[in-house]
């Protein structure tokens, strides 16, 4: 991965994995800074007014905390699993824990040809597909994607057997809700994760 720079003062930022970090100043935003992941870079959004060293002191505070943030949601030292060989890995890792073990896929894949479905699961052949438009959401929502479609590997309709099986992992509700969300949004033209924050988001108040 080329290391660019990618703030508006041409300062250099990377994370300590070496993602590239945008930053990106507002001229509305005056009393806050906020810290998200969009399209596997780190966000950090700052005031517009703020001088370069004020720029390099907040990128590395919201790092350390989105670094934390991580941690805490994904289990320590876990990284989001961005190739496919990390992705089938991760999906096996939640067939044992929510499913019993009873989901064994032939392959799991990031695609970019899903425009209109997260996911989607073959039982015949036991290939699952995630579009990769969920790769800059949060990792409980990505977790639930893929315990979706590997109960359809289990139970190929949305019957109450389907729905006993996904419901085993306990943020269910919490991402469908975070996807349905975005679904709205995106049906009216907003712009989802391109500066707007989601519930995962970071945000300091510079008044605190």
């Amino acid at each position: 991965m080329t290391r660019q720079p990618a703030s508006d003062t041409g300062i250099p930022h990377t994370t300590d994995d070496g993602a590239p970090v945008v930053v990106r100043r507002s001229a509305r935003r005056r009393r806050t800074v906020a810290a998200f992941w969009e399209d596997g870079k780190a966000v950090v959004a700052i005031p517009a007014s703020f001088t370069k060293s004020q720029e390099r002191e907040w990128v590395r505070r919201m790092l350390a905390k989105l670094k934390k943030q991580g941690e805490r949601q994904s289990g320590a030292g876990r990284r989001r699993p961005a190739t496919d060989q990390a992705l089938a890995k991760h999906a096996e890792h939640l067939s044992i824990t929510y499913l019993g073990g009873r989901a064994v896929p032939t392959s799991v894949r990031w695609v970019a040809n899903q425009n209109s479905r997260w996911g989607s699961a073959t039982p015949a052949d036991g290939t699952i597909r995630l579009s990769n438009k969920l790769q800059p959401m949060p990792q409980w929502v990505i977790d639930y994607v893929l315990v979706h479609e590997l109960a359809h590997l289990l139970v190929a309709g949305h019957n109450a057997e389907f729905w006993r099986l996904v419901e085993a992992y306990p943020e269910t509700e919490r991402a469908k809700a975070f996807l349905e969300g975005v679904a709205f949004a995106t049906s009216r033209g907003l712009a989802v994760g391109s500066g707007s924050e989601d519930p995962g988001d970071l945000t300091v108040d510079l008044s605190d």
